[in-house]
């Protein structure tokens, strides 16, 4: 299959904020040789390559001169067992959740507190995505990643990785590695994950007392169907800012204000705070302006209403940024990709 490489695309339909900015050229690739072939025809063409997964975790603020290439490579595979685990592994282009899903049906365990998370297996790593006490990392097993500047394969390790809160080393490294297939070590059977949140709430109105990987899969759907909106129905990004790690002298200082302050230890004498606690504290929450604004259930999200721009949305997250400093002396830092 040769690469179809398109002129002046609109990438509405491929960002999750649904921005409307259009692609000077615009490309999908289902295969690691379409993947090397982009390469080879955005250094003819004269442009950078924007790689882009789901679009669920970016902000676009302008048109795009370059040659933007949508990963679409699927595939789903056991590969074996390692040390009492089971090893599978995606292709990039997988998306997300149906993957998650798909790693139930096999009767594994692991990832079903990152259930219902937009966007594809490759991007996941990037952000080391999180959601009710677990993050990517924690069922992490390796990943084959494409040097652009070399046009080697390379495999990386869980510590190669250099995995952080929503950070890794392809985030920081951004231009330099190409994600093309994740893996992942889960388990058979094992202890659950059920403390964070209104999880086990949410298990005791479903009437289930001894749950499953997959009925803690179906209690985080239901809960994160009422807190954040679809992005086929309302364009948004999911939670736009990162929990804030702070002080604890600080959050102290905050708590002797707001005794009903939301904060986790963090260790080594820091505190992580809700930063939707934060935003909605201010008098944010369902604040809008225009078709830009703060969803009206969840002060984390930031929506577009219909047709925002990405500077209107930028916008507004500064001037959010701008005022939990000045209330808190928080600095709240953006999650989404911006460009």
């Amino acid at each position: 299959m040769s690469l179809l490489v398109q002129q002046d695309v609109s990438l509405k339909p491929f960002n999750t904020f649904a921005v409307e900015v259009r692609a000077r050229w615009f490309a999908e690739a289902h295969s690691e040789a379409e993947v090397r072939a982009a390469l080879v025809e955005a250094e003819r063409l004269g442009v950078n390559l924007l790689v882009i997964g789901g679009g669920s975790n970016l902000l676009l603020t302008r048109d795009v001169d370059a040659l933007v290439l949508r990963m679409a490579s699927r595939g789903l595979r056991v590969l074996g067992e390692q040390g009492g685990r089971v090893l599978v592994e995606a292709e990039a282009g997988e998306p997300w959740h149906p993957f998650v899903q798909w790693t139930l049906q096999q009767g594994l365990q692991g990832l079903e507190n990152l259930s219902l998370i937009p966007g594809t297996v490759g991007a996941a790593p990037m952000q080391n995505v999180g959601a009710y006490g677990v993050e990517v990392k924690d069922c992490f097993a390796g990943l084959t990643a494409l040097d652009r500047r070399s046009g080697e394969l390379r495999d990386f390790s869980l510590e190669e990785c250099q995995f952080a809160y929503r950070d890794s080393r392809f985030k920081r490294e951004a231009g330099r590695w190409l994600i093309l297939r994740v893996r992942f070590a889960l388990q058979q059977a094992g202890t659950l994950q059920l403390d964070y949140g209104p999880l086990r709430q949410r298990l005791t109105e479903m009437g289930v007392a001894s749950p499953t990987a997959s009925d803690v899969s179906r209690a985080i759907c239901s809960i994160r169907r009422e807190k954040l909106p679809d992005p086929a129905q309302l364009g948004n990004a999911g939670s736009f800012f990162k929990n804030p790690l702070v002080p604890a002298a600080l959050a102290e200082q905050i708590r002797a204000q707001h005794a009903d302050l939301v904060a986790y230890p963090a260790g080594t004498g820091q505190v992580k705070l809700a930063a939707g606690w934060l935003i909605d504290k201010a008098g944010w929450k369902g604040f809008r302006e225009g078709d830009a604004g703060v969803h009206r259930l969840q002060a984390l999200v930031l929506v577009n209403y219909g047709s925002a721009t990405g500077p209107q949305l930028l916008a507004l997250a500064r001037r959010i940024q701008a005022d939990i400093f000045r209330r808190f002396g928080v600095e709240l830092e953006m999650e989404p990709n911006l460009l």
